[in-house]
């Protein structure tokens, strides 16, 4: 159960985790805050804008004016028993939800009206869920609402939310109820909605009518210039309006004073100016309606805590005005759409036209990604550098990229989240249908610009986040662009096994081991056509191999010989793979990207797919081969579904833990503590008794039933991997005495365990570890000293699906030892995955446990045992992907 608010008698004082900036279905953005006492002149000019008919909708009557007695009524509430949000654009309100405590009921009733002007942008439904929100902090369970039959609009945004909704018909009044927990349906609905509005903000940016350059200069040395230059280099698609108080026009273009001095609307202002004069020109962005914002200019979050909070003052007006920001401290945004033809960067030469999306941190970076992939060949479609990252995030723009036509591959470089959970989310399910590839730097650090809006995420969860979202991992740039040629140019491989073709037998067997070192299977020998061979003997060698039913992938390696020119051959190699559906890579002539000889050009001259691309070596043409073909292994695995096993107490845990942790930060539970809890979930410890003296020992063995273990409650030696503090095996009174004996002069601890022996089998540990901004992680691993030097540890974040589940216990580079290594009996893989995913539904569901451990789990072909755990509660940890929508 939430925890429940305690209402604040001061109507000033409401919970301000209630407050949010949104984004609405046109892509505008608002911002919601809890009414107070001093919106009551903003109440009375909203409700004076609103259409007779609207009033007469929502108040059943006509209802002109406001009374004093209802208006003071409508702006004091208690944020508790009565609550109500205002949606403010600007300084005015545009739209007000509120909900009553209907008695001493878990019910209470909802109603909401919007503006007539902003009807239609999703207000409604954007209201219902922050109010059911607030309402199930405040211990409601249930809406009621009473809607005229004629009010289709409201019914609608009831209907469509995702509740099991009752309904009954009076007088033209239509009843309604629901219960405001969340269902499926009603998430499915939210994220559907969530993805579309932000989509559509990232649109609004990437394809505006028209454009002014704030700040633009006719000094050349000034990024002002530069942005202005590059927009009409690249002969953007619009009108661009170069700003600049000072001078009548810039480089040809009529200039103006203000932005507010422009006679036609402006979509996108690039922003060029100090940022000391960065407040005083969004105030007249604001002023004249402007969608979107990208800033260039420095001095923010990266010069220190004066800088940041100038940011976050930036970042908040612009949202509670309606409007995006990309930066500050920002390279810029690409569209290469003929139709957009936009260069709003400092970079200033733009990629060709391609079907890869590429988002970055890094200003500076960005300028020398955009060069390497022209130099290499990659075609972009769409370009975002976010810079200091204030508002517009990665996030974003992956919803952007998921529904857009003209993207097929997404390439991400990132030093940091801002929200690691919804990453995950949208990462997973974007990857289903488009590769995303990424490097993730700052493993140790993060620029100064970026740490305002950033939090710290362990490698190991960033591994685990990337392996579950089926996110290509790479090391570099270099190996960046290497994966994104392949994919941009081939299709995916249908399998894991190559074939080598060359005309060197030294570089054929380079290609192969590197296909083997890297997971690829060979179909066959490395095929070496000889120094001497043609290109038509060339070609048919290649053309045989990669038509074979047992190839999935052909990897050609050449050598130019001194006679032919190699262009021949490399024509030749283009002409024989042509319209075969397998990735073909090729080390060729030593080039890098995609030479002229090997790219099949479209009717713009640009390469496209079928291209081959080139690598400097076979190493890496076979690593960016692997790459992809575990991504599409993945992309054809099942899906799976989160899934909760039977016999689980979830209710009663929840208590326990409340009743455990109390007020305190964190605690250790005791074992009886961990016991009762893990029962809830249908986890069972070994029996076992703890005893304190020799005579004790012997009579708790012969109640348990012999053979026992006996071991030391020294935290010290109680894990070592000698086993010196535990004595197995113990089948009789004499053993166990001379057991205890030993424990007890080996670490002077009176106390020992005594505890049924389990079946022998594979000893494993199964854990929660806790990343305080990302979420909970779920690992396995087979115990031992030898994985814990090497970190053999699978990690996957919570929820787990079924396949998740699956996956975790076969993922350590030792789990052969649970299938049958050596001829050794299997261990039994269902029980051991039963006790995963009970442990990872308790982390689910009890955010408070921030680490437990299973240790030692031994799997044997009877069953998984746990003969140990070990449990920590604390404060839970925020999740920034739960609630419902905001923007981070």
């Amino acid at each position: 159960m939430d925890d429940v608010v305690t209402a604040p008698t001061d109507p000033y004082d409401y919970p301000r985790h209630w407050e949010a900036d949104v984004v609405l279905s046109d892509g505008g953005t608002v911002h919601l805050r809890p009414i107070v006492p001093d919106d009551a002149e903003k109440l009375l000019a909203f409700h004076g804008r609103m259409s007779e008919r609207t009033r007469y909708l929502r108040y059943f009557g006509p209802y002109p004016r406001i009374p004093p007695r209802d208006l003071e009524r409508f702006t004091t509430v208690d944020h508790r028993d009565r609550v109500a949000l205002v949606a403010q654009l600007g300084d005015d309100i545009v739209a007000v939800g509120r909900f009553d405590r209907l008695g001493s009921r878990d019910v209470a009733e909802v109603a909401f009206v919007v503006e007539d002007a902003h009807q239609g942008r999703g207000l409604g439904s954007i209201l219902l869920e922050h109010l059911a929100a607030a309402a199930r902090e405040t211990g409601l369970h249930g809406f009621v609402a009473e809607v005229l039959a004629e009010n289709g609009q409201m019914v609608r945004v009831f209907r469509d939310a995702g509740y099991s909704i009752s309904r009954a018909m009076e007088d033209g009044v239509l009843h309604l109820e629901f219960a405001i927990d969340p269902t499926e349906r009603s998430v499915e609905v939210a994220r559907a909605r969530e993805q579309a509005a932000e989509a559509r903000s990232v649109h609004n940016l990437l394809h505006p009518r028209s454009i002014a350059v704030i700040g633009a200069s006719t000094d050349h040395a000034k990024v002002g210039h530069a942005a202005l230059r590059n927009l009409l280099y690249a002969d953007f698609a619009g009108p661009v309006y170069p700003v600049n108080a000072e001078h009548r026009s810039v480089s040809g273009v009529r200039a103006y004073a203000s932005v507010l001095d422009i006679p036609d609307e402006v979509d996108l202002a690039v922003v060029a100016v100090p940022s000391s004069g960065v407040e005083d020109v969004l105030d007249d962005c604001l002023a004249k309606g402007v969608k979107a914002l990208v800033i260039v200019s420095s001095g923010f979050a990266e010069t220190g805590p004066d800088g940041a909070e100038l940011q976050r003052r930036l970042s908040a007006e612009a949202r509670a005005h309606g409007m995006r920001v990309v930066g500050p401290n920002a390279l810029g945004v690409i569209n290469t759409d003929p139709a957009v033809r936009m260069n709003a960067t400092l970079a200033p030469a733009p990629p060709s036209r391609g079907r890869t999306g590429f988002f970055c941190q890094s200003g500076a970076l960005g300028i020398a990604i955009l060069a390497a992939a022209t130099e290499r060949g990659l075609g972009l479609s769409t370009f975002v550098s976010a810079g200091n990252r204030a508002d517009l995030s990665g996030n974003d723009v992956l919803q952007y990229w998921e529904t857009d036509p003209s993207t097929d591959v997404v390439l991400l470089y990132l030093e940091s989240f801002g929200n690691p959970r919804k990453f995950a989310r949208l990462a997973r399910r974007l990857g289903r249908t488009k590769p995303i590839v990424a490097v993730k730097s700052g493993r140790h650090a993060v620029r100064p610009g970026l740490a305002a809006t950033s939090v710290s995420v362990d490698d190991t969860s960033v591994q685990a986040l990337f392996e579950q979202a089926g996110v290509i991992r790479v090391e570099s740039l270099a190996q960046l662009f290497d994966t994104a040629l392949l994919l941009e140019y081939q299709p995916l491989p249908p399998g894991p096994r190559v074939a080598v073709v060359g005309n060197s037998s030294a570089l054929g067997m380079l290609a192969a081991d590197a296909a083997l070192a890297n997971g690829l299977h060979l179909a066959c020998d490395p095929v070496d056509v000889g120094p001497a061979a043609e290109p038509e003997a060339f070609a048919e060698a290649v053309s045989e191999a990669v038509r074979r039913s047992d190839v999935d992938a052909l990897v050609a390696v050449f050598v130019p010989p001194v006679a032919i020119p190699g262009t021949a051959y490399a024509r030749a190699l283009r002409e024989a793979v042509a319209g075969v559906a397998k990735p073909v890579v090729s080390t060729f002539l030593a080039v890098e990207g995609v030479p002229a000889e090997l790219a099949v050009t479209g009717p713009d001259g640009v390469a496209g797919r079928g291209s081959i691309p080139s690598y400097p070596s076979p190493e890496r043409a076979a690593l960016a081969l692997a790459r992809a073909a575990r991504y599409q292994r993945w992309r054809n695995a099942p899906q799976g579904s989160v899934v909760r096993p039977e016999g689980i107490a979830a209710d009663q845990a929840r208590l326990l833990v409340e009743e455990w942790l109390g007020a305190a930060q964190q605690r250790v539970l005791t074992d009886a503590e961990t016991l009762r809890l893990l029962y809830c979930y249908g986890i069972s410890v070994v029996p076992y008794k703890v005893v304190s003296d020799m005579h004790s020992a012997v009579t708790a063995a012969e109640e348990l039933g012999y053979p026992v273990v006996l071991k030391t409650t020294s935290e010290r030696m109680r894990h070592r991997t000698d086993l010196v503090g535990v004595r197995l095996d113990l089948d009789g009174p004499a053993s166990v005495r001379g057991g205890y004996s030993a424990l007890h002069e080996l670490s002077g601890v009176d106390e020992v365990y005594v505890q049924r022996m389990a079946p022998r089998g594979v000893s494993c540990v199964i854990g929660l570890q806790d990343d305080p901004s990302f979420g909970t992680l779920v690992s396995f691993g087979v115990s031992g000293v030898v994985s814990d030097l090497l970190g053999d540890r699978a990690y996957r974040a919570v929820p787990l699906t079924d396949v998740d589940v699956a996956d975790i216990v076969l993922a350590p580079k030792a789990a052969p030892l649970l299938t049958g290594y050596r001829g050794a009996e299997p261990a039994d893989l269902k029980a051991l995955q039963d006790l995963v995913l009970r442990v990872a539904t308790l982390a689910e569901d009890l955010p408070e446990v921030r680490s437990l451990a299973l240790e030692p789990v031994l799997a044997s072909a009877e069953g998984a045992f746990v003969s140990s755990a070990k449990t920590t509660l604390g404060a839970p940890p925020s999740r920034g992907d739960t609630g419902p929508r905001r923007l981070r």
